[in-house]
C-alpha cells in the first residue's frame, strides 16, 4: 500500500519529510501494524514521527463539518466514538476548542452515559463508526449524530501543524493508546 501511494503520488521514499500515525485508540492489530511500519520507516530514513490521537482526527474532521453549517450550535462538545464490539466504544470527549473534557475511555454505552450533560443543556455532536450505537439511546435534541468517520484525509491537517511546532515523538519509545489489552483467545485445537 505505501509503494502504491509513492507511486500515485510520484514520490520516493527519500521525498518523505515526516511520518504521521494516528496513535489509538483503535483496533489492537491496526494500531499495531500501523506503528511497526512507520517507526521502521522513520528508523530507515531517519525522519520523525507524528503520533496525533485518533479522536482528535476525528473531532478534527466533525469540527472541519460543523463550521460549513449555516446554523450551528453556540456551544457544543465533539464526541467520536470507536466501536469497540457489543455496546462497548473508545471515546473522548472535547469542549468546542479541543480541551478535553473526558479523557479518552472505554465506555459501555447506556442511555444515561451523557444524560448529565443533556440535562444541563448542553449539545454533543457524536461522530465515528461507534455513534451510530448510540442513535437509539440518546433521546435528547442535543444529541446530533455526524456522518463524520475516521480518515487519513483527517490526518493531514493537524499532522501539518505538528509539523511546523515540530512536536514528534520518540520511534523508540512511543506506544499506541491501546486502552484495554487485546482480547486474545487459544484455540482448543491441536497444532
Amino acid at each position: 500500500a505505501i509503494i502504491e501511494i509513492l507511486f500515485e503520488s510520484k514520490l520516493n521514499l527519500t521525498d518523505v519529510k515526516a511520518i504521521a500515525v494516528t496513535s489509538g485508540p483503535g483496533s489492537y492489530t491496526g494500531l499495531r501494524v500501523g506503528f511497526s511500519s512507520a517507526k521502521g520507516l522513520c528508523y530507515a530514513l531517519q525522519i520523525p514521527l507524528i503520533a496525533i490521537s485518533t479522536t482528535e482526527v476525528m473531532s478534527a474532521a466533525a469540527l472541519q463539518l460543523i463550521n460549513q453549517l449555516t446554523e450551528k450550535p453556540a456551544t457544543f462538545f465533539l464526541c467520536p466514538m470507536i466501536d469497540a464490539r457489543r455496546m462497548e466504544v473508545y471515546t473522548t470527549l472535547y469542549d468546542a476548542d479541543f480541551n478535553i473534557v473526558e479523557p479518552a475511555r472505554a465506555l459501555v454505552v447506556e442511555e444515561t452515559s451523557y444524560e448529565a450533560y443533556f440535562k444541563a443543556g448542553k449539545t454533543i455532536i457524536f461522530c465515528g463508526n461507534g455513534a451510530s450505537k448510540c442513535v437509539d439511546l440518546f433521546k435528547f435534541p442535543s444529541a446530533i449524530f455526524s456522518p463524520v468517520y475516521c480518515s487519513a484525509a483527517n490526518l493531514v491537517g493537524l499532522s501539518a501543524m505538528a509539523l511546523l511546532v515540530k512536536d514528534f515523538v520518540d520511534p523508540a519509545f512511543f506506544s499506541p493508546n491501546y486502552i484495554k489489552p487485546p482480547n486474545i483467545t487459544a484455540s482448543k485445537g491441536n497444532f
